[in-house]
């Protein structure tokens, strides 16, 4: 299973989980099969409040889950259309992140609880 979660930077499994999706520097996947890490930069960091284009930017990649702290619901929408499930989180390293994934504490973030407009973090 690989998992997506945005980061500030690309340190790895070290690196701080960012408080929004759409709106992190980076994306980290961990592969939970493999072990490994891939980091892929985000060009769509700067996009306008609900231009977010999540599916998109890690189409391509495999990704079964993201992890994130904050996301619109349109966003949640999109992943969820295509076939990418998403988890609440508070902010975290990537480890911790996945450590909690793993042991199934995360919550999952649907349309219904997701963000609907600017300053609504969970």
């Amino acid at each position: 299973m690989k998992i997506c979660l945005p980061t500030s930077g690309n340190k790895g499994l070290t690196e701080t989980v960012h408080d929004h999706f759409g709106s992190a520097g980076f994306f980290t996947i961990y592969d939970t099969d493999a072990k490994s890490v891939q980091i892929v930069a985000n060009d769509n960091s700067h996009h306008a409040h609900g231009a977010c284009q999540p599916l998109g930017m890690i189409s391509g990649l495999g990704v079964d889950a993201v992890l994130t702290s904050g996301m619109g619901r349109r966003a949640v929408q999109l992943l969820n259309e295509g076939g990418i499930k998403v988890f609440l989180l508070a902010g975290d390293t990537v480890q911790q992140a996945v450590d909690k994934f793993a042991a199934g504490e995360l919550t999952e973030l649907t349309f219904d609880n997701a963000c609907g407009g600017h300053g609504c973090h969970h």
